[in-house]
């Protein structure tokens, strides 16, 4: 009998952790179907998965984190599911969480839900997580749905109403800053995002500490996310962003955001394209019908 809810996983030599989270999803009080979007791992994941009778689209090479979800999100639309949950191979729900975000769900104003997501100890909140959210949710407290501006995309639960206008992830992002522009994009169609208090989760990467180069990288990957976003203002964005970046050179004593700036202006005709085309329903996931002539 095919679940209400398909559990999209993006795995890349993810074997230390994938046994920990399909079995979480397998224990869940409400069921859900699972895929595993491969991205050419060399280390048995495969294997193991096909052992275990996980369905599993192997793919050659790695296709990054959004265009190998889309795979899963078109399947999801395809096949009429009311929800798609997407699932860091890093991850693993609690056997209630999903119980707890499809009845929030009923709410009917938000598009994306997430747990709590805490740290694989269990007792305190994902770093990044506390970082984007935790303000929030003191502001909200009590609140049976905390609304966020962002969430991480490792435990998200999105609604087939919102999957159906948002579309899928945009081919502007590889890695990072696909779930930030999702989010835009949702809120653009007046979706809201949101956190359930009372549903918890695990994301693990206690052991990939955050270097200086990153964090430099994710602020200069941020004008891209900007750029990208659907709401009004393109031509402020266009010529704020360089700017942005030079303050954040001199701020930071760094020559990162002053080199990105030639490859952020190069991009501008992609990047504004692929934004026209999220305005459009089902963006990145159903094909655009062809104009008659």
């Amino acid at each position: 009998m095919k679940s209400e809810i398909l559990v999209i996983i993006v795995s890349f030599n993810g074997m230390h952790w994938l046994e920990r989270c399909i079995s979480s999803v397998l224990a869940s009080d409400i069921p859900g179907d699972i895929l595993v979007i491969d991205n050419g791992s060399t280390d048995g994941s495969v294997e193991w998965l096909q052992k275990h009778g996980i369905e599993v689209v192997a793919n050659d090479s790695n296709l990054g984190f959004g265009a190998a979800n889309n795979v899963g999100l078109k399947k999801a639309l395809e096949e009429g599911y009311s929800y798609a949950y997407l699932l860091n191979q890093d991850a693993w729900v609690e056997k209630d969480t999903f119980r707890m975000l499809v009845s929030a769900m009923d709410d009917g104003r938000f598009g994306i839900l997430s747990p709590v997501q805490y740290d694989a100890g269990g007792k305190k909140m994902d770093r990044q997580f506390a970082k984007r959210c935790k303000r929030y949710m003191k502001k909200q407290s009590g609140s049976d749905i905390v609304e966020v501006p962002f969430v991480m995309a490792a435990h998200w639960m999105i609604s087939r109403g919102c999957l159906q206008k948002v579309g899928g992830f945009s081919p502007a992002f590889n890695m990072y800053g696909e779930d930030d522009n999702y989010i835009d994009r949702a809120h653009w169609f007046g979706f809201k995002t949101g956190v359930v208090p009372e549903a918890r989760a695990i994301h693990d990467r206690a052991d990939r500490p955050e270097t200086p180069e990153r964090r430099m990288f994710l602020k200069c990957n941020a004008s891209v996310v900007h750029v990208s976003n659907p709401a009004p203002w393109e031509l402020a964005r266009l010529l704020w962003e360089p700017l942005r970046l030079v303050l954040i050179g001199c701020l930071h004593f760094s020559g990162a955001p002053f080199r990105f700036i030639g490859k952020l202006i190069k991009r501008y005709p992609e990047l504004l394209r692929y934004r026209r085309k999220s305005r459009k329903a089902g963006a990145f996931l159903i094909p655009e019908k062809k104009k008659k002539r």
